[in-house]
């Protein structure tokens, strides 16, 4: 979550303060109708009960950095990698990383958990998928390499620079992670009723 250095606030509850004095003035940026930073930001408004205008852009993130770097926006749940240099360099204040627990790429930013209990939103994930009937062994053999993989520490550390967090697992693991976020942000679609562009 990032407001430009400019904006009053300076954490997550003077935000939330902030916008719910000033309801429906306060303009945040998605990467389109339906995208990750707007289900993301739908979760926030829900959970916190403030009234935010929605900016749709398309073409990820850029734009929308774009126009809260130009002040055009007021607030901006991004992806890390795509902003992780900017906070860094100051041209945006992070107030909150939407995950669990922090970032090794800024460690100094609080989890949303942290001002909100509960409130967890680490949505931008991959993963490996294969026919349904890949041999069995077949998709242990890929499993344990990718893990091996994602365990490698020039690796990890790489991916920690840009922000990424690469979770090892097994096949059910994965299916599991895809259950339960289908149903989490499910809700949080028809609640907000977004829609993709």
């Amino acid at each position: 979550m990032m407001v430009h250095p400019s904006f009053p606030a300076k954490t997550v509850p003077d935000f939330i303060t902030h916008a719910k004095v000033n309801p429906g003035k306060l303009n945040y940026g998605s990467a389109g109708s339906g995208s990750v930073s707007h289900v993301v930001t739908e979760l926030l408004k829900m959970t916190t009960r403030i009234n935010l205008v929605h900016v749709s852009y398309r073409g990820g993130d850029v734009q929308a950095i774009t126009d809260l770097l130009g002040g055009h926006l007021q607030v901006y749940i991004g992806t890390l990698p795509a902003s992780v240099e900017y906070v860094r360099a100051g041209n945006l204040r992070g107030l909150a990383v939407t995950s669990a627990t922090r970032s090794h790429a800024l460690p100094e930013i609080p989890t949303m958990g942290e001002f909100l209990p509960g409130f967890e939103a680490s949505i931008l994930w991959t993963g490996l998928h294969a026919p349904r009937n890949t041999p069995a062994e077949i998709v242990e053999k890929l499993n344990r390499e990718i893990n091996a993989g994602v365990a490698d520490p020039e690796l990890k550390a790489r991916l920690a620079e840009l922000g990424a967090t690469p979770l090892r697992g097994s096949p059910a693991d994965y299916a599991k992670l895809v259950v339960d976020e289908t149903e989490k942000w499910g809700k949080v679609v028809k609640l907000s009723g977004a829609r993709p562009d």
